[in-house]
Protein backbone atom coordinates (compact mmCIF):
# COMPACT_ATOMS: atom_id res chain seq x y z
CA UNK A 1 0.00 0.00 0.00
CA UNK A 2 1.08 3.37 -0.96
CA UNK A 3 1.29 5.90 1.72
CA UNK A 4 1.87 9.74 1.07
CA UNK A 5 2.83 12.28 3.41
CA UNK A 6 1.94 16.76 3.43
CA UNK A 7 2.90 18.71 5.56
CA UNK A 8 0.74 21.89 6.69
CA UNK A 9 0.67 25.14 9.07
CA UNK A 10 -2.26 26.24 10.65
CA UNK A 11 -3.57 29.52 9.68
CA UNK A 12 -5.16 31.73 11.69
CA UNK A 13 -8.83 32.18 9.78
CA UNK A 14 -9.10 28.54 10.25
CA UNK A 15 -9.89 28.86 14.12
CA UNK A 16 -13.22 29.26 15.74
CA UNK A 17 -14.01 31.05 18.39
CA UNK A 18 -12.51 28.50 20.69
CA UNK A 19 -8.88 29.54 19.21
CA UNK A 20 -8.54 25.99 17.97
CA UNK A 21 -8.84 24.57 13.83
CA UNK A 22 -12.85 24.14 13.29
CA UNK A 23 -14.18 20.58 13.06
CA UNK A 24 -14.82 21.59 9.40
CA UNK A 25 -11.55 22.60 8.25
CA UNK A 26 -10.36 19.26 8.45
CA UNK A 27 -12.09 18.04 5.56
CA UNK A 28 -10.30 20.79 4.10
CA UNK A 29 -7.14 19.75 4.68
CA UNK A 30 -7.82 15.59 3.84
CA UNK A 31 -9.17 16.68 0.59
CA UNK A 32 -6.28 18.78 -0.15
CA UNK A 33 -4.39 16.00 0.79
CA UNK A 34 -6.13 13.35 -1.22
CA UNK A 35 -5.20 15.65 -4.29
CA UNK A 36 -2.05 16.05 -3.99
CA UNK A 37 -1.49 12.05 -3.11
CA UNK A 38 -3.42 11.46 -6.56
CA UNK A 39 -1.39 14.25 -8.51
CA UNK A 40 1.93 12.65 -7.40
CA UNK A 41 0.32 9.47 -8.98
CA UNK A 42 -0.43 11.09 -12.46
CA UNK A 43 -4.20 11.16 -11.56
CA UNK A 44 -5.57 14.67 -12.65
CA UNK A 45 -9.25 15.66 -11.74
CA UNK A 46 -9.35 18.26 -14.15
CA UNK A 47 -8.52 15.97 -16.83
CA UNK A 48 -10.81 13.44 -15.86
CA UNK A 49 -13.88 15.75 -15.53
CA UNK A 50 -12.97 17.33 -19.08
CA UNK A 51 -13.14 13.17 -20.11
CA UNK A 52 -16.81 13.23 -18.44
CA UNK A 53 -15.35 11.38 -15.30
CA UNK A 54 -15.87 12.41 -12.11
CA UNK A 55 -14.41 11.38 -8.53
CA UNK A 56 -16.82 11.40 -5.64
CA UNK A 57 -17.05 11.15 -2.08
CA UNK A 58 -19.83 9.17 -0.65
CA UNK A 59 -19.37 8.53 2.72
CA UNK A 60 -16.65 9.86 5.84
CA UNK A 61 -15.79 8.93 8.80
CA UNK A 62 -14.12 10.89 10.62
CA UNK A 63 -12.69 10.88 14.72
CA UNK A 64 -11.21 13.67 16.51
CA UNK A 65 -8.42 12.95 19.04
CA UNK A 66 -6.60 16.42 19.52
CA UNK A 67 -6.88 19.65 18.55
CA UNK A 68 -4.34 21.76 16.57
CA UNK A 69 -4.24 25.66 17.09
CA UNK A 70 -2.84 28.43 15.08
CA UNK A 71 0.65 28.14 13.57
CA UNK A 72 0.37 24.49 14.45
CA UNK A 73 2.45 22.18 11.65
CA UNK A 74 0.65 18.78 10.91
CA UNK A 75 1.54 16.35 8.74
CA UNK A 76 -0.97 14.05 7.08
CA UNK A 77 -1.17 10.62 5.99
CA UNK A 78 -2.84 9.45 3.09
CA UNK A 79 -3.19 5.48 2.22
CA UNK A 80 -5.43 4.43 -0.93
CA UNK A 81 -7.14 1.11 -1.29
CA UNK A 82 -9.98 -0.63 -3.39
CA UNK A 83 -12.83 -2.09 -2.06
CA UNK A 84 -14.88 -4.11 -4.70
CA UNK A 85 -14.85 -2.65 -8.07
CA UNK A 86 -16.49 0.51 -7.38
CA UNK A 87 -15.17 2.22 -4.26
CA UNK A 88 -11.61 3.85 -3.53
CA UNK A 89 -11.13 4.26 0.78
CA UNK A 90 -8.63 6.79 1.49
CA UNK A 91 -7.42 5.99 4.94
CA UNK A 92 -6.36 9.33 6.25
CA UNK A 93 -4.55 10.67 9.54
CA UNK A 94 -3.39 14.22 11.09
CA UNK A 95 -0.87 14.40 13.34
CA UNK A 96 0.65 17.14 15.17
CA UNK A 97 4.24 17.94 14.47
CA UNK A 98 5.68 19.10 18.00
CA UNK A 99 4.30 16.23 19.55
CA UNK A 100 3.26 13.67 17.27
CA UNK A 101 0.26 13.44 18.73
CA UNK A 102 -3.18 11.65 16.55
CA UNK A 103 -5.91 14.40 15.75
CA UNK A 104 -7.43 13.08 13.49
CA UNK A 105 -8.42 9.75 12.16
CA UNK A 106 -10.47 9.33 9.20
CA UNK A 107 -12.22 7.15 6.72
CA UNK A 108 -13.18 8.52 3.30
CA UNK A 109 -15.09 6.66 0.47
CA UNK A 110 -14.59 7.69 -3.15
CA UNK A 111 -15.88 6.65 -6.44
CA UNK A 112 -15.96 7.09 -9.73
CA UNK A 113 -18.99 8.26 -11.81
CA UNK A 114 -19.43 8.44 -15.58
CA UNK A 115 -22.42 10.52 -17.07
CA UNK A 116 -23.89 9.79 -13.68
CA UNK A 117 -23.24 6.34 -13.14
CA UNK A 118 -20.81 4.19 -11.05
CA UNK A 119 -17.63 3.33 -12.91
CA UNK A 120 -15.26 0.65 -11.98
CA UNK A 121 -12.26 1.88 -10.28
CA UNK A 122 -10.25 -0.38 -12.82
CA UNK A 123 -11.56 1.56 -15.64
CA UNK A 124 -10.32 4.88 -13.97
CA UNK A 125 -7.58 6.45 -15.85
CA UNK A 126 -4.72 6.27 -13.21
CA UNK A 127 -6.03 3.82 -10.84
CA UNK A 128 -4.67 0.36 -12.31
CA UNK A 129 -1.08 1.51 -11.60
CA UNK A 130 -2.34 2.28 -7.96
CA UNK A 131 -2.60 -1.31 -7.10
Amino acid sequence: MVEHKLQITVRDYECDLQGIVNNAVYLNYLEHARHTFLLEKGIDFAKLHNKGVDLVISRIEIDYKQWLTSGDEFIITSSMQREGHLRMIFNQKIHRVLDNKLVVNAKVVGVGVKNGRPLRVTDIEGFKSME
